[in-house]
């Protein structure tokens, strides 16, 4: 009999291409006739474009073709982000017509016979610049004089919003016995994939047809946009992505880049690719985060929390990126400050500012602020009032038993943050903590032990996605039953690493009766997947990819079965799947192959039941289903170099409810991923600019990434608990990175308290850390 493959941590199906180096990776396209692109640059953060001088460019051996604003014109339209009405939305160019707002923003395109000679015909371009003020701190960006990046607006506040739930702030803060006010700088980072982004388009003007191949988990959205853009029939673009090389969040956006490549293609009407270098991903490929939150909590003196409100202002750089506005982001915050916790009231005010300095994009959990300004709040509360850590979050959590609503609205169903806290604290033995730390304090070394407790939205319950201001139902699939008896899924989902490609499968496989071998995943091909402009993201992937793929194998499976039971002169219900034959359950020996009914179904179709149509076919959208929560506690322990600043982490543990696992290394192995981007941002990652709008940060010199050293051992483990329906395959993509800054900065917070260091920032690499100890030493 199969054994169940959902579960268990079968050998990858994608593995073995991967680790041969044969990887369908846009980069190794070759084409004989493949051209090649470089983009003339920006190198000043803010200045007006007085002229280009093409004329070198253009007698630069091996260049075929340079291109600026002018040569797009009535070809590329302009770009407009959508977004709610309260948003400003500027149109701008996808190539600089008479400024630049950002280091790196694109002024012209040389397209060259290789690589090397578009380079040289990019580096001949003259352009010629007049200096503008720039502005690179959001604060001063958002006061009346400052530089503005678009003086139509009048201002460089694009968005802004206001909301309260529950009782009213104002009388709930005067009314608590406490409120405590904080607040929190998160600063700016990158993605920094190990492969950069990369495409190739090709263009036939005889039938106009455009195909673009590119390293993105969104190619239906990538197509929309260039059809909206460069004025094509949709059914005319064709867009496919194969392996990718890591996104974190910056393969889920239409640059402009990606647009001039299109538009290159068109023009010339060849094939044209473009390959990001480091400097060019790290300058213009989008960033994470940067935003400041001021707090305040209303509590009583027990701890129990009654209000929050929040003011968070958001750096969103010059422009937003395609295809999700600025605004976005900001709303995902304010929705998720409470969280788990209970609360009477909460009160909410943001702004999103323009500045010159690259795009805010998405960036794994880029909701993340939430979790580490309430974390902190909760560690910074129980310090000062002399309350336990651990019992004003087991005070305030959300209880698990019955299903109740967020107070900005989504509903709370089947969350087990306490229970992961309760586990966390037997892991942790706080208790011989506290005698070590004291005993290290008493020999001058620092030792930190902190945690944070949250759920992120893996996908979210049903009503999450119209809370937060866009409509989400569920997610498409198809699956086919081929000739051969072989089972496809077409999947909405463009895997970048998380293993699609075996996780789908497997709960494919298991649904229909045959084995992992027997079943393929179509994916990224915007001819042969359905229709999404969300694509990968979210945490989406194993409760909507995978439950939408079994929901059209079991259609697929329904039909089978009713044509074997006339073949078997049985009852479908009867009828069980097992290793790919078809028989009366309890009766093996009386049996049909998998294959017969498949040919039967392609090939004589005059034989099926009534009412059914030749093949064996289904497409589905599979509804989101209840719950949708993932749950987490993240332990971190530190010490602390009191002469260097060095932070080390000896230990670091996740406890962690993602409902049923469907293949336990590869979630173990996206947690771990995450938790060591989280550790990354608060010891290493940080993007600088100068008053000038330059980025200090542009190569990875110094942009410093972590290696595998400094990294320590994460242990992960799993509660079991009753699934909530038969898909309860929560995500875990986000987690790792939102729940890793809080648990870091508590621990050094809980090392350096009393020695009067207050930690409201999240970068704190030796260098701040040594800054701080200094400053509480004198």
């Amino acid at each position: 009999m199969t054994a169940r493959l959902t579960g268990q941590s079968v050998d990858r199906v994608e593995g073995p291409r991967l680790l041969r180096g044969e990887g369908r990776f846009v980069g190794n396209i070759r084409h004989p006739d493949l051209l090649h692109i470089a983009f003339v640059r920006s190198p000043v953060g803010h200045a007006d474009i007085l002229g280009i001088d093409i004329e070198a460019a253009e007698n630069t051996p091996g260049v075929v073709a340079v291109l600026t604003a002018d040569h797009f014109e009535g070809v590329v339209a302009p770009i407009a982000v959508a977004g709610p009405p309260e948003l400003a939305v500027t149109p701008f160019t996808a190539l600089a017509r008479d400024r630049v707002r950002t280091v790196g923003e694109p002024i012209a395109v040389v397209v060259g016979r290789t690589r090397a000679a578009a380079a040289d015909g990019a580096a001949a371009v003259g352009v010629d610049f007049r200096p503008r003020p720039a502005v690179v701190d959001m604060h001063q960006a958002a006061t009346d004089g400052a530089p503005l990046l678009f003086e139509e607006l009048g201002t460089n506040v694009v968005y802004e919003t206001e909301q309260s739930w529950g009782a009213d702030i104002d009388e709930t803060l005067a009314q608590a016995d406490h409120v405590f006010t904080r607040t929190f700088t998160q600063h700016r980072f990158g993605h920094a994939p190990l492969e950069g982004r990369v495409m190739v388009a090709s263009f036939s003007p005889s039938d106009g047809q455009l195909d673009l191949q590119i390293a993105t988990k969104r190619p239906h959205a990538v197509k929309l946009n260039l059809a909206n853009l460069l004025g094509l029939p949709f059914g005319s673009i064709r867009v496919r992505t194969g392996d990718i090389g890591g996104g974190l969040g910056s393969k889920g956006q239409v640059g402009r880049e990606t647009i001039c490549t299109a538009a290159a293609a068109v023009l010339l009407g060849g094939t044209v690719q473009w390959a990001e270098d480091r400097t060019e991903n790290l300058q213009m490929a989008g960033h994470g985060r940067e935003e400041d939150l001021i707090v305040e909590v209303a509590l009583t003196s027990d701890g129990t929390l009654l209000g929050i409100r929040a003011d968070m202002t958001m750096d969103q750089g010059a422009y937003p990126m395609p295809p999700y506005p600025s605004s976005l982001f900001c709303n995902l915050v304010k929705m998720l400050i409470p969280n788990a916790y209970r609360l009477e009231a909460y009160a909410f005010r943001g702004r999103v500012v323009a500045t010159n300095k690259c795009s805010y994009i998405a960036y794994r959990g880029p909701w993340a602020a939430e979790t580490w300004v309430r974390e902190r709040m909760l560690d910074e509360i129980a310090a000062e009032l002399g309350l336990d850590r651990v019992e004003i979050r087991r005070r305030n959590l959300i209880d698990e038993d019955q299903p109740t609503k967020m107070i900005t609205g989504p509903t709370v169903s089947g969350i087990t943050a306490r229970q992961t806290l309760d586990r966390a604290v037997e892991m942790m033995d706080l208790e011989g903590f506290a005698a070590e730390q004291a005993a290290a304090r008493a020999d001058g070394r620092l030792l930190g032990l902190g945690f944070a407790t949250f759920i992120e939205i893996a996908p979210g319950p049903p009503d999450f996605a119209q809370s937060a201001g866009f409509d989400l139902r569920g997610e498409l699939a198809s699956a086919r039953l081929e000739p051969t008896g072989d089972l496809t899924i077409s999947s909405s989902q463009s895997p970048h690493g998380q293993g699609h490609e075996t996780t789908i499968a497997q709960v494919a496989a298991d649904e229909l009766g045959v084995g992992l071998d027997r079943v393929r995943i179509v994916f990224g091909d915007t001819d042969s997947t359905p229709f999404t402009v969300l694509g990968t993201g979210g945490s989406r992937a194993s409760m909507m990819g995978a439950g939408a793929a079994r929901a059209a194998a079991a259609e697929v499976k329904q039909k089978v079965l009713a044509i074997a039971a006339e073949r078997l002169e049985a009852n479908p219900a009867d009828l069980e799947i097992v290793d790919g034959n078809i028989s009366v359950r309890g009766t093996p020996g009386r049996s049909v192959p998998l294959a017969g009914i498949a040919q039967q179904a392609w090939f004589a179709p005059s034989s099926l039941p009534d009412g059914m149509d030749q093949g064996i076919e289904a497409t589905v959208e599979y509804r989101t289903p209840p719950g949708g929560w993932a749950s987490a506690t993240h332990c971190c322990w530190v010490e602390i170099d009191v002469e260097t600043g060095e932070i080390a982490i000896p230990r670091y543990v996740v406890v962690e409810d993602c409902g049923e696992i469907i293949h336990p290394d590869i979630v173990d192995g996206q947690i771990q991923g995450g938790v060591a981007q989280g550790i990354a941002a608060v010891l290493f990652e940080r993007h600088f600019y100068d008053h000038d709008g330059n980025l200090l940060t542009s190569s990875l010199a110094d942009y410093l990434v972590p290696s595998a050293a400094e990294i320590p051992v994460i242990e992960v483990e799993h509660l079991e608990v009753e699934p909530l329906h038969d898909a309860d395959w929560r995500g875990v993509g986000e987690g790792g990175l939102i729940g890793a800054p809080a648990a870091i900065t508590n621990a050094v917070a809980d090392a350096v308290r009393h020695l009067g260091i207050g930690v409201t920032e999240q970068h704190l690499p030796p260098q701040r850390m040594r800054q701080l100890l200094t400053t509480a030493k004198g």
